[in-house]
C-alpha cells in the first residue's frame, strides 16, 4: 500500500482506512460521476494549518452545483469534518482529498436517483514532482492530447471524469521521459499541466492563461496572482500561444500538489537559464513563508488545526 492513515471520514463517520469501501456498482465507478478537491495542511511555527480551506470547500460545492449533486452537508460542516479528520489521524502536515460521489442506486446515465456520498481522506505527501523539483525544476513536454473544448466538459468543475484527459497527458509525458506534460486547448493555445496551472515570465511580467482556455480555476493559481500583486510584479491573464513556452524567461507550475514547481525545459528546449528563475524563486519564497508561518497571513489563507 503506497500511502495510509488511520481513518477516513465517510458519510459522517470515521471508518478505518482499510474498511472505507463502496459498492462495485456505484455510479461514480462506471461513469466518473464524482467531484473532488486537493488541499494541503502545513506545519507552521504556530501549529498545523490548512491552506485556503474555505476556498477549496467552496469550489467543491461549485463543482457539485454544475453536476447537480446535492450534498446534505453545509460548507461549514465539510470544513469542520476536514479539520476533524486531520486531528483524528494525528497528522501535522498532509494532503487532503474530499470526494463527493454518486453511490450505488442504478446504472442509467441519468444519475440523480443515486445517493450522494462524501468521503474525506488525509495522508502524508511530499513534493509531487520529486524532492528536488522545487529547486532544480522539471523537464516537460507539450502533450499531443488537447484539453476539451469549453462546450464539452466544464473545466471549471473539478470533476473526476476530467482527469481521464490528465492521465493520458501524464502517461504520455512519463513515457517520453518528461516529469509532466503541458496541454493545449482546442485552439492550440496553452492551457495547463495534467494537474497544475502554468505561469510564464517574460521581460519581468507574469502571464497565465485565462480560465476560458479550458483551465481549472486553481486556488494556488489565485494565490500566486495575489502574491505577485503584493510583490509589485505585473501579472496578466492572457492567451499564450505554444511558441511562447520556448521564448519564456521562466516557467513554473502552480497547484496544491505541485505547489510552485519551476520548469527548466519544454520539448528539450531550455527555459531561460535552464534552472529556477529569479521571479519564480521570489514568488516561491513568498508562498512558502506564508504557509510555514514565517510571514504574516495577511490574506487569511491559513485555517489553524485547533
Amino acid at each position: 500500500m503506497g500511502f495510509h492513515a488511520d481513518v477516513i471520514w465517510l458519510d459522517g463517520e470515521f471508518v478505518p482506512w482499510e474498511k472505507a469501501q463502496v459498492h462495485v456498482l456505484s455510479h461514480a465507478l462506471h461513469y466518473g460521476s464524482s467531484v473532488f478537491e486537493g488541499i494541503r495542511c502545513y506545519e507552521t511555527k504556530a501549529g498545523s494549518a490548512v491552506f485556503c480551506l474555505p476556498e477549496h470547500v467552496k469550489r467543491l460545492f461549485n463543482s457539485c452545483k454544475v453536476y447537480r449533486m446535492e450534498l446534505k452537508y453545509t460548507q461549514a460542516q465539510v470544513s469542520q469534518a476536514i479539520v476533524d479528520t486531520i486531528k483524528q489521524n494525528k497528522l501535522r502536515s498532509c494532503y487532503i482529498r474530499p470526494l463527493a460521489f454518486r453511490g450505488y442506486g442504478q446504472l442509467g446515465v441519468e444519475p440523480r436517483t443515486c445517493p450522494m456520498q462524501l468521503a474525506i481522506a488525509t495522508w502524508p505527501w511530499g513534493a509531487y514532482l520529486g524532492a528536488d523539483a522545487l529547486e532544480q525544476g522539471v523537464d516537460v513536454g507539450v502533450s499531443s492530447w488537447r484539453r476539451a473544448a469549453p462546450d464539452t466538459f466544464p473545466a471549471g468543475a473539478k470533476a473526476a471524469g476530467n482527469y481521464l484527459s490528465s492521465q493520458l497527458i501524464k502517461m504520455e509525458a512519463v513515457e517520453n521521459g518528461y516529469a509532466e506534460g503541458i496541454a493545449l486547448d482546442v485552439f492550440g493555445n496553452v492551457a495547463e499541466g495534467s494537474g497544475e496551472n502554468i505561469f510564464l515570465v517574460k521581460d519581468g511580467v507574469l502571464f497565465s492563461p485565462p480560465l476560458a482556455n479550458s483551465v481549472l480555476p486553481g486556488i494556488t493559481r489565485a494565490s500566486v496572482l495575489t502574491l505577485a500583486r503584493d510583490l509589485g510584479i505585473t501579472a496578466q491573464e492572457t492567451v499564450i500561444p505554444r511558441e511562447q513556452l520556448y521564448m519564456a524567461d521562466e516557467l513554473f507550475f502552480a497547484g496544491t500538489a505541485a505547489e510552485l514547481t519551476p520548469i527548466r525545459s519544454v520539448d528539450h528546449i531550455k527555459v531561460g537559464e535552464g534552472r529556477r528563475g529569479p521571479l519564480t524563486a521570489k514568488l516561491q519564497q513568498a508562498f512558502f513563508q506564508v504557509v510555514s508561518g514565517q510571514s504574516p497571513d495577511s490574506h487569511l489563507w491559513l485555517t489553524p488545526i485547533i
